[in-house]
């Protein structure tokens, strides 16, 4: 064989190798993230826990899942949901939705509000309550539906 075609051979084998071994360690990291990620939802949900405790909410369940069967064009689409906790306090019941980190508990992202519009219209519940788990806050959302603005 060619000393050239040799050496070109070795360094693509080298370049595949290094491919390789980069794509195992992002996977590797990828899966130590998502444990760190369910660890810390792990540790939100019980701090919150304590923070609804501490409002007079009382716990009803947790992790609840919902099949909630929506329709587009006649056909039914069945879409499932899990919240985090139902709670009820006076008589009323509310869905609870625990978020950590920075973005997540914020109000101006559009995708925490749409779940907790989702959460409310899906569970049917009289509320809809957002816990900052990082700040120790307890927040109770209201969507104007049905009002005019």
């Amino acid at each position: 064989m060619h000393p050239t075609v040799a050496f070109i051979l070795a360094v693509l084998g080298a370049a595949l190798a290094l491919v390789w071994i980069l794509a195992r360690v992002r996977r590797a990291l990828a899966g130590l993230r998502a444990r760190r990620r369910g660890r810390r939802a792990a540790q939100g949900e019980l701090e919150a826990e304590r923070l609804l405790a501490a409002a007079g909410f009382r716990v009803r369940e947790r992790q609840v899942p919902l099949v909630f069967p929506i329709r587009c064009d006649g056909r039914e689409l069945p879409i499932e949901l899990r919240a985090d906790i139902l709670a009820e306090r006076g008589g009323r019941r509310y869905v609870v939705e625990v978020k950590t980190g920075e973005a997540a508990p914020r109000l101006d992202t559009a995708g925490t509000r749409r779940q907790l519009l989702e959460y409310l219209v899906a569970y049917r519940a009289d509320g809809v309550l957002l816990v900052d788990a990082d700040r120790g806050a307890v927040h109770e959302v209201e969507f104007p539906v049905g009002d005019t603005i």
